[in-house]
């Protein structure tokens, strides 16, 4: 944990009807300084949908070896690397080599475009490489719930994830780039 980062906490219900998965989560998460609201509802959002007993947030902005959630198997190895923003090509073929399964989760509409134009052609060697979008709109309202404390609940059935905070709720579904 990077020193000046706040810490937030995050009671979080997961209702998973795609996986059968009915969990609650006490969270315990360390914004950087750097680190928008916006990307931290997102961490918290990757989390859920991904959300299994070995889950775990990495050092993220904090280090560079390490993803923003990461799954490892009881021999040490990722299983699964989970990376938000708009990631170098470097950074994504070092996540590739390293894990067995890399889910991407872009945001930003602006930007996501031309960043994946300039990377399309080097990506599309790993089959294990998975890149979804989150919609704008559904982004800027999930930062409403970004506090210290936060409770969040997310149901996910047929591909669509409905987030519910005390300050909102959306629903919405993540565009697969690749």
């Amino acid at each position: 944990m990077a020193t000046n980062s706040t810490i937030c906490k995050a009671d979080l219900s997961v209702s998973d009807i795609d996986r059968g998965y009915y969990m609650q989560h006490a969270l315990t998460m360390a914004q950087h300084p750097s680190e928008t609201n916006q990307r931290l509802v997102l961490r918290l959002l990757a989390f859920a949908v991904h959300a299994g007993p070995n889950l775990t947030f990495g050092g993220g902005l904090n280090t560079d070896d390490e993803p923003d959630i990461w799954e490892k198997n009881l021999t040490g190895d990722i299983d699964v690397w989970v990376e938000l923003g708009l990631p170098s090509e470097k950074r994504i073929r070092k996540a590739c080599a390293q894990s067995k399964a890399v889910i991407l989760y872009c945001y930003g509409d602006t930007g996501v475009a031309a960043w994946w134009q300039s990377i399309r052609r080097h990506v599309q060697r790993f089959k294990h490489l998975t890149i979804w979008q989150i919609p704008d709109n559904a982004s800027q309202i999930m930062t409403e719930a970004a506090a210290r404390n936060m409770s969040i609940q997310v149901t996910i059935q047929d591909r669509e994830v409905t987030w519910y905070s005390a300050q909102t709720s959306i629903a919405f579904t993540c565009r697969k780039i690749f």
